[in-house]
């Protein structure tokens, strides 16, 4: 029987050895540094009644070590976070409604305040189904535009996709208005 190896150690030293040795030297790289980012808490279904407006409030996250420009920053060269949406047919957006950012100094400018989002935020959505929308359920799709920033630089802007469902359901029916009793009399 022809082995290309003289023994099983030497199997071992050839290939296990090496195996070991790479993964050890791949567990001391150097830690990658965190990119800055926002999350999208998932958002549960939302009812709305056709004909009535309903608000829907969307949770976001910004990652530790990091702040994004509110809706409204301090300075008109920043880039504010906004929220566009693409509803669909019969359904309006009649609102979105930003928290008012913090007041924050950094490094970079430790003398002027700037107006941003750090940790948790909710973004609130006013949307209306129109009378004349079908029944039933919805996908809203959208974007959540941002630049997010640490202590020491901005980097690009960036997109975030949002998505949520909503259910359009019968609204309660408008009462109907009665003229009031008239006499069967002609007055003159």
């Amino acid at each position: 029987m022809n082995r290309p190896y003289r023994s099983q150690a030497e199997l071992i030293r050839l290939v296990f050895f090496p195996l070991l040795l790479c993964l050890t030297l791949r567990g001391q790289e150097q830690p990658v540094k965190k990119l800055p980012s926002i999350t999208m808490t998932p958002a549960p279904l939302s009812v709305l009644k056709r004909a009535q407006p309903g608000m829907i409030d969307l949770h976001f996250h910004v990652a530790g070590g990091f702040h994004v420009n509110s809706h409204t920053p301090s300075e008109e060269f920043l880039i504010p976070t906004a929220l566009k949406l693409d509803v669909p047919t019969d359904v309006v957006v009649e609102e979105v409604a930003y928290p008012d950012g913090e007041q924050m100094s950094f490094a970079f400018a430790p003398d002027q305040k700037l107006s941003v989002y750090t940790g948790d935020f909710a973004v609130g959505v006013v949307l209306h189904p129109l009378p004349s929308v079908a029944l039933g359920k919805y996908m809203v799709h959208g974007r959540l535009k941002y630049q997010a920033c640490d202590n020491a630089a901005c980097y690009p802007p960036k997109q975030l996709p949002v998505e949520f469902e909503v259910q359009v359901v019968k609204g309660t029916p408008a009462v109907p208005r009665r003229n009031p009793a008239q006499s069967p009399h002609i007055h003159n």
